[in-house]
């Protein structure tokens, strides 16, 4: 029997425009929940390792990209950057899988948002993370 792949647009996702970097891992996927963002992405072959499973740089660079809009979003849309990024690799993704990015802020001050998040396929987690946002004050700020 073969695997249904999940199909992002059928269940309330929507392709987030994103450019630099992340454009070539995307496409990001993201809805709104009550009170944050989702971010997801659809595994490919493209995205293994020689081991057939997702590569460790593609989900560290997945969740610094989802870490990166929730501060973005938390800071009044003010442009942030990643000091720091410590991650725990605890279950493996393959093709096909759809993951799914959960972060929220856990404290900020006039300069560092802290944050923390999740990724899972379905309920399973993939990996965890913590981060330090560094706010970009802007001469007009």
């Amino acid at each position: 029997m073969m695997q249904q792949i999940f199909n992002p647009q059928e269940n309330g996702w929507k392709v987030c425009r994103v450019e630099g970097f992340f454009s070539t891992i995307g496409p990001l996927w993201a809805r709104q929940t009550e009170n944050t963002w989702e971010y997801g992405l659809q595994v490919e072959s493209r995205h293994e390792n020689p081991l057939g499973i997702a590569h460790g740089g593609m989900l560290v660079s997945f969740m610094d990209q989802a870490i990166s809009m929730i501060a973005w979003s938390a800071t009044g849309r003010r442009p942030c950057a990643t000091v720091q990024l410590d991650t725990h690799f605890l279950s493996p993704a393959k093709a096909g899988d759809f993951i799914v990015a959960q972060v929220e802020v856990t404290r900020s001050s006039s300069s560092l948002v802290f944050m923390r998040g999740v990724l899972r396929v379905e309920e399973r987690e993939i990996m965890t993370a913590q981060g330090m946002m560094k706010i970009i004050h802007r001469s007009s700020d």
